[in-house]
């Protein structure tokens, strides 16, 4: 019987996160397990914008010569106003109110890829990748991709060859640190990661900064790469999957 893909991606790249992303990076690597970085070339948590060089721009080159992919994770990772009432609901349930390509029109998700795609380029970082904020996607966004020369985008159930197709339906497990049912969720993170894996059903992990303030989401998240793996699953990247 052959392996079954998995992806473990690890979101909110940046120079705000650059210490919990390299701790993440440690982790997978320990276990040769090759990752997708989701890098956010704008502004975000407080701190400036990628940089053309310096530490993490060293770091993520380094990253990609040992097999781990870089792909765009939005502009800012930010809330854009604007949309209907129902799309701001679930940008606010899902995405915490950081969809931010969750109601663009198409130039308008045009303007954001191409200046967050500028800025990995100038610090020498080509993407043919997009995981968009909270996995939410416009049709405009879904657009201006194909149009951009994306080969995929990600949303939380599925891969989405660009363009136009076909949908590699694969469910993303991740945390959301800090509440009410964290507990409960990292449990089923790690139950779900084993029922995959049992069944040989192609999955994904998410891995966030946040994760880290909390060591009981460490371990249920590396418990889970572990069973994919212990199980016959083959880590890959995105670009991978859909072959690049």
């Amino acid at each position: 019987m052959g392996a079954f893909p998995f992806v473990v991606s690890i979101h909110d790249v940046a120079p705000s996160t650059a210490e919990p992303t390299a701790r993440w990076l440690a982790d997978l690597d320990e276990r040769g397990v090759p990752c997708t970085l989701l890098v956010i070339p704008g502004p975000f948590g407080g701190g400036a914008a990628l940089p053309h060089d310096g530490p993490l721009v060293a770091f993520l080159h380094a990253a990609a010569l040992r097999g781990h992919e870089l792909a765009l994770h939005g502009y800012a990772h930010e809330g854009v106003p604007g949309g209907p009432l129902w799309r701001r609901g679930v940008n606010q349930a899902l995405a915490r109110g950081a969809g931010e390509f969750w109601s663009l029109t198409a130039h308008q998700a045009a303007g954001r890829l191409r200046a967050g795609r500028a800025l990995l380029a100038e610090a020498g970082i080509e993407v043919t990748g997009f995981t968009p904020p909270g996995w939410l996607a416009s049709p405009g966004t879904r657009r201006a991709l194909a149009a951009l020369g994306f080969t995929y985008w990600t949303s939380q159930l599925g891969v989405h060859h660009l363009p136009g197709g076909p949908v590699r339906r694969m469910p993303a497990l991740s945390h959301r640190p800090g509440g009410r049912g964290e507990r409960t969720g990292a449990r089923v993170m790690t139950g779900a990661a084993r029922a995959f894996a049992r069944t040989r059903t192609p999955f994904r992990i998410a891995l966030h900064p946040a994760d880290l303030t909390r060591p009981g989401l460490r371990r249920a998240t590396l418990a889970a790469v572990d069973a994919a793996v212990a199980a016959g699953g083959r880590a890959v990247t995105y670009e991978t999957l859909v072959g690049r």
